[in-house]
């Protein structure tokens, strides 16, 4: 349930916010000082900075975890202390690293020692890529272009099993990019060591005879809950104000060049009756993607017949009497790729804007094209597609049947120094004669190493082609201000939508509101003696204003208290009050939440959470207030390092406050097995049960990923419902339970570098 606070005079208050935050970063000087030379290399205000040398190798390493190689014979880099970030800042740890670099006119080469004092203690595994973030493991941060706006986040664990991700400043970490790139990992009478290739096809830099790149190490300690990094991370401060200098000398880009071409093939059937299936239903599709660099910085990807079937599930969320849409992330490659340029500065948290561009909407496009990429301190990108699913969900008979929805996104950004920028956004979407177009601007800047400021403008115009005759206008503003110490956090944000503000690529919670919301925390760290206790950490969030369609005002405080432990393990206890507006009434509101999770062993994971208080029965015609308990457990085994089993139980009890009548249960049931044969092949099998919905839903998934655009994906779907048969009839809800769909799913890819 999202919170609010009482602020009426934000009404008028957040378009000026907003426009006096740009303002204020734009006339703000001394930001251009800091800017980034736009040869890559770092400008006279981060000469301060922590600077390292590559070697050229005249013999490639082997990547097999074993430093044994030549090119490793030379002493490692003198980098001093790595210090804790997370959850503690500035502690020094027991487990030392040691890192070498080494280049040739084709890669990047890392590697890494990473000394424990108890090696038996390292937890790793054999699993998927981007799923070792419970397992200790160690990587980079590499801003090659040296802009201080966007990193590679690449790390590894002890069995070699990768992690990528894609890290703005505008998006933050973006877990969805598989890049191509090599690593090995290996225990040993030390602890563990990891050797990584990065192909310079993979990255965007510009080359030349003096190419320097930004660098920052980082390595997770499992047991201790505790991350480490060099340089190291002070409160408040992320990666682009930090990063070390990494020179090359001379290095030349690799233009990339790739296709995959790839094919489909399902079969699924329905049931038409409890002892007849329908014809079965046989698709086969062939398509093709692919990338080429037009410069080393500029990019172009383009698709014709995609594939975008959704190989995985969707995430296990509850979707029974919510007040907001449920948000499920998006999975499909083309649109992960370089994604984090269309992000807004500010937007998700508690905002009611969540995503600018959220491709989900794009929902079965025929084509897709993008170009993304940087020129100097300017960073841009364009996202074309048609999407056919407009036209074929409607009415036979409809004038508008078979028509396409075209959308045109335009995004730039310019870089004023490390972390800050100031953007523009231009969306166009087109459908039967009816439009929405959207303009804005955008803006992140730190004032100093403690505070940062954020905030955007957005001007919408639109026509509905039922009334072509007729179109709307609206704003959209919002302004965040952020404080950040070792002891104390404090943020705040206010926004305001029109009430006839639309936005057709974003997924944005509600319009005509007028709000705002602010959180502060004090962190506690307790002695060093107490080694099961990290951090302790009383915190106060409240969050309102007035929502024109709802029909009154909104105000909610929550109080509470966060603790931290070794192991991974988190508890959090708080309480909310206030009162909410919907459907023009106004109900008060109190409630209890308790959360917590612990790694207990490193073959077994804990965590649960209880709810119990005041809710709202979300009816637009007759909502009344009840009193609702939910609790929920999740466990995770590891036996083995390749063997996975979650398991997460969630149950929502709603009864009517006025009379005590009981109005529903709610049970939710989610299962996942996943075996890891290799690091390449893998099978899973889900299992999910809604008692909403009365259903069960099997997904069983084979995959072989050789690297990231050569796969081979087979499985198995069932929905298994209950529901009675009656005159032809299905009646949800009665008889037994049985399968009303089932399907076979096959694909394969080939990723083809030139």
């Amino acid at each position: 349930m999202r919170v609010r606070f009482e602020a009426m005079s934000l009404r008028v208050g957040a378009r000026f916010l907003a426009f006096a935050a740009i303002l204020a970063v734009v006339t703000a000087s001394p930001v251009l000082a800091e800017a980034q030379a736009p040869t890559g290399k770092p400008a006279a205000a981060a000469a301060v900075r922590p600077s390292l040398r590559s070697h050229g190798l005249s013999q490639p390493p082997t990547i097999d975890g074993v430093l044994d190689d030549d090119a490793w014979r030379e002493g490692p880099l003198e980098t001093g202390d790595w210090l804790s970030y997370n959850p503690l800042f500035g502690s020094s740890v027991p487990q030392k690293t040691k890192v070498w670099i080494g280049h040739d006119t084709n890669y990047l080469y890392f590697a890494f020692q990473c000394d424990d004092p108890d090696p038996s203690a390292i937890k790793t595994s054999i699993t998927r890529r981007d799923n070792i973030w419970s397992d200790d493991w160690v990587g980079i941060s590499l801003d090659a272009l040296g802009t201080g706006q966007l990193s590679y986040h690449l790390m590894v664990n002890p069995n070699g099993v990768q992690l990528d991700m894609l890290n703005t400043v505008s998006g933050g970490e973006d877990q969805s990019p598989d890049y191509v790139w090599d690593s090995a990992g290996r225990r040993n009478a030390q602890g563990y060591a990891v050797e990584m290739r990065v192909p310079l096809q993979t990255i965007r830099f510009k080359g030349g005879p003096d190419v320097h790149m930004g660098i920052l190490f980082w390595r997770r300690v499992s047991r201790a809950g505790v991350s480490v990094a060099w340089p190291p991370l002070e409160p408040g401060k992320w990666v682009f104000e930090k990063h070390a200098s990494l020179g090359f000398g001379d290095l030349r880009p690799r233009l990339i060049r790739e296709l995959i071409p790839s094919t489909t093939y399902a079969r699924t059937e329905r049931r038409e009756a409890p002892s007849r299936w329908a014809g079965a239903d046989n698709q086969g599709d062939v398509g093709v993607s692919g990338k080429y660099g037009i410069t080393s910085t500029v990019t172009l990807d383009a698709t014709v017949n995609p594939d975008f079937s959704q190989v995985e599930s969707d995430a296990f969320q509850v979707e029974v009497n919510q007040r907001f849409p449920t948000f499920f992330s998006e999975k499909r490659p083309f649109f992960m790729e370089g994604s984090g340029i269309f992000t807004l500065a500010g937007q998700g948290n508690d905002n009611s804007l969540q995503a600018a561009v959220h491709t989900r909407r794009i929902v079965d496009p025929v084509f897709g094209a993008k170009v993304t990429g940087s020129l100097g301190r300017w960073a841009f990108g364009s996202l074309s597609a048609l999407d056919q699913s407009p036209g074929h969900n409607l009415p036979e008979g409809h004038p508008d049947t078979d028509k396409d929805r075209l959308f045109n996104i335009g995004r730039v950004q310019y870089s004023l120094g490390p972390s800050n920028y100031v953007g523009g956004i231009a969306i166009d979407t087109e459908f039967a004669g009816g439009y929405n177009r959207v303009i804005g601007a955008d803006l992140s800047w730190r004032v100093n190493s403690t505070q940062r400021v954020s905030g955007f403008v957005l001007g919408s115009a639109s026509r509905d082609p039922r009334t072509p005759n007729e179109s709307t206008t609206g704003i959209g503003a919002q302004a965040g201000y952020e404080y950040s110490t070792r002891r104390l956090n404090i943020f705040g944000y206010a926004e305001h939508y029109d009430r006839d503000f639309q936005m057709d690529t974003a997924f944005i919670n509600r319009v005509g509101i007028t709000g705002g919301w602010g959180y502060a925390e004090y962190n506690f760290y307790p002695p060093k003696t107490k080694t099961w206790l990290l951090k302790v950490s009383p915190f106060s969030f409240t969050q309102g204003g007035h929502d024109e369609k709802a029909g009154g005002n909104e105000l909610l405080q929550v109080t509470g208290l966060r603790m931290q432990f070794s192991r991974q393990g988190s508890f959090r206890f708080d309480r909310f009050d206030g009162f909410e507006a919907w459907a023009g009434q106004r109900f008060d509101r109190a409630r209890w939440r308790m959360f917590g999770g612990v790694q207990l062993y490193r073959w077994l994971n804990l965590d649960g959470q209880f709810f119990f208080g005041d809710a709202v029965f979300y009816d637009p015609v007759d909502p009344y207030l009840g009193r609702s308990y939910e609790g929920g457990l999740g466990v995770t085994l590891q036996p083995s390092g390749r063997l996975s089993q979650a398991f997460n139980y969630r149950r929502i009890s709603f009864d009517r406050a006025s009379t005590g009548e009981h109005v529903y249960d709610l049970d939710l049931i989610y299962s996942r097995t996943t075996y890891q044969f290799s690091r390449q092949f893998f099978v899973r099998g889900i299992v999910q049960f809604d008692s909403s919905r009365y259903r069960v839903l099997t997904d069983f998934l084979s995959s072989y990923e050789l690297r990231p655009g050569t796969v081979v994906y087979a499985g198995y779907g069932s929905l298994i419902e209950r529901r009675g048969f009656l005159d032809g009839q299905w009646i949800p809800g009665e008889g037994d339970y049985a399968a009303s769909q089932r399907g076979l799913f096959f694909k394969a890819s080939y990723l083809y570098r030139f």
